[in-house]
C-alpha cells in the first residue's frame, strides 16, 4: 500500500500545506491519495480575473515518473485546452520529469490561462479567435469566468 508514488503524493500535499500557494489549492480525495480536485483562480489583472476553475487530478502508481492526468471540470474556452477539459500542455505530455510536482503542474496550468500558445491549439476556434478577433475570444472568456461562479 505504501508505494513510491502514494509517499510521493504525500510529500506534495505537505508542500502544498506549508507553502500555502496564491492561485490555486488542491487536495486528494479522502478515500484515494492517486485521486485529487484542485481549483485554480484566474490571474489577478487578466482576463481570467475572478475565474474559480474546478480540475481533476488522476495520479497512477507510475507517478512521479508519469505525469497525471488533468483536466478541467469546469467549463473553459481557451486555446489550450479541448472541450472536454483536457489540457494541452508540454510538461503534461511530452515534457514531462519527476522533477515537477502538484505545485509546479497548477502553477503551470494558471500560467498557460494567460500565456497560451494557438501554434499548438486543442481548441482551434479558441486558438483562431486569439489570433484573429481578441475581443471575441475576451468576450467567450469572460462567459466562461461568469459561468465559474456557478459551476
Amino acid at each position: 500500500m505504501s508505494t513510491n508514488s502514494r509517499m510521493r503524493l504525500v510529500r506534495d500535499l505537505q508542500k502544498l500545506k506549508q507553502m500555502i500557494p496564491q492561485g490555486f489549492q488542491a487536495a486528494p480525495f479522502d478515500d484515494n491519495i492517486l485521486l485529487w480536485e484542485a481549483v485554480i483562480f484566474g490571474p489577478d489583472q487578466t482576463i481570467w480575473d475572478g475565474g474559480i476553475f474546478k480540475l481533476l487530478l488522476e495520479f497512477t502508481e507510475e507517478y512521479p515518473l508519469k505525469p497525471p492526468n488533468v483536466i478541467f471540470k469546469t467549463k473553459i474556452f481557451h486555446p489550450n485546452v479541448y472541450t472536454d477539459g483536457k489540457i494541452c500542455l508540454d510538461i503534461l505530455q511530452n515534457q514531462w520529469s519527476p522533477i515537477y510536482d502538484v505545485w509546479a503542474i497548477l502553477t503551470s496550468i494558471r500560467s498557460l490561462l494567460n500565456d497560451p500558445n494557438p501554434d499548438s491549439p486543442a481548441n482551434s476556434e479558441a486558438a483562431k479567435l486569439y489570433l484573429e478577433d481578441k475581443i471575441t475570444y475576451f468576450k467567450r472568456v469572460e462567459e466562461c469566468v461568469e459561468e465559474s461562479w456557478i459551476d
